[in-house]
């Protein structure tokens, strides 16, 4: 059985409701009907119900069983606007504002969902920019307890099974932050090993990619992941990590050994902790393309509550995995 399938499995055991605010693409609304024919989650789908329900028709997705909501007739939505207005009073947000965002922008409106607890976690992006999605995210249910900065991570699946645990590898941040600084490096690790965690089952061996292996090279570049290490010592988390290291020191047991004797994580990585955006983007990719590996995601990291963001060139297929994703980042 495969990482999504085994995915998949995990959150049937316990149902949660993930909302899917972009009722009018209708990819959403046949991924609506493959997540209900999976028993994978329950969903809610934001907008007018004659229209959602006329879209369907005309796509041919049955969406029965889902819930539709629609802001500009919910009982509850004097709540969710003033609600708003608290969490952006500081920024001068005014009622009428808050207003208009709760009942025009289906993002915000289900991301108050998730924040006031009658939906479990969120996927957009299909039909709006990444930023679109992070911002109602952060507006709305803001970082986790200890983590200050939003990230994502890549599930890597590769066929040959040689790296990580059994081919299953974790490569963040690949999405979000052009440039961390030694504090968000050490954020995004926490976030990372708690994905691989809470998603895939992984116990968390993770690794502070640089060019440099223990003090090879010297570099403020390089400084910046050492300090990294030490935030992470001082935090004194609860996951296996090591750095700064290379990749091949990372990923292969007998270089590890050799440039990394000792550690408990070189050769043996299963989270790969990149150094800044354009190498965890490339790297990635890399993968993807050469050695034909699956790259599940980008998982968003570091929200109280989960919410992730898609590609707008995703599938149908695409939008119901990461309807199970989300079920099992849920605490």
């Amino acid at each position: 059985m495969g990482l999504i399938e085994n995915i998949k499995e995990k959150a049937k055991l316990q149902l949660r409701t993930i909302v899917l605010p972009e009722s009018e693409d209708e990819r959403v609304l046949k991924a609506t009907q493959q997540v209900l024919e999976e028993k994978t989650a329950k969903v809610v789908l934001i907008g007018n119900e004659d229209t959602i329900k006329k879209d369907a028709l005309a796509c041919g997705a049955n969406i029965e069983g889902a819930t539709i909501i629609d802001p500009k007739k919910f009982d509850n939505i004097d709540t969710y606007i003033n609600e708003l207005v608290e969490l952006r009073k500081k920024k001068g947000l005014t009622k009428e504002e808050a207003t208009e965002i709760m009942t025009t922008e289906p993002r915000f409106f289900g991301c108050m969902m998730v924040r006031l607890g009658d939906a479990d976690g969120l996927v957009a992006g299909s039909n709006s920019p990444t930023s679109d999605v992070l911002k109602a995210a952060i507006h709305v249910i803001k970082t986790a307890p200890g983590i200050n900065t939003v990230s994502s991570a890549f599930i890597m699946e590769t066929a040959d099974g040689k790296f990580g645990d059994n081919g299953l590898i974790l490569f963040a941040d690949c999405a979000v932050i052009p440039e961390p600084n030694a504090e968000q490096l050490a954020d995004i690790a926490c976030a990372t090993a708690a994905t691989a965690a809470s998603v895939v089952g992984l116990d968390p061996r993770v690794a502070m990619l640089s060019f440099s292996t223990k003090g090879s090279a010297k570099h403020p570049l390089v400084d910046k992941v050492q300090f990294a290490v030490d935030i992470l010592e001082d935090r004194n988390v609860d996951f296996a990590f090591d750095g700064e290291m290379q990749a091949d020191a990372a990923i292969v047991e007998a270089i590890g050994a050799k440039k990394a004797p000792g550690s408990e994580v070189a050769g043996k990585a299963n989270v790969l902790v990149f150094p800044d955006l354009q190498s965890g983007n490339i790297g990635y990719k890399l993968v993807q393309r050469f050695a034909g590996a699956a790259a599940h995601g980008p998982v968003v990291q570091g929200l109280a509550k989960p919410v992730n963001d898609l590609s707008r060139g995703c599938s149908i297929e695409d939008i119901s995995n990461l309807v199970a994703i989300t079920a099992t980042q849920i605490k």
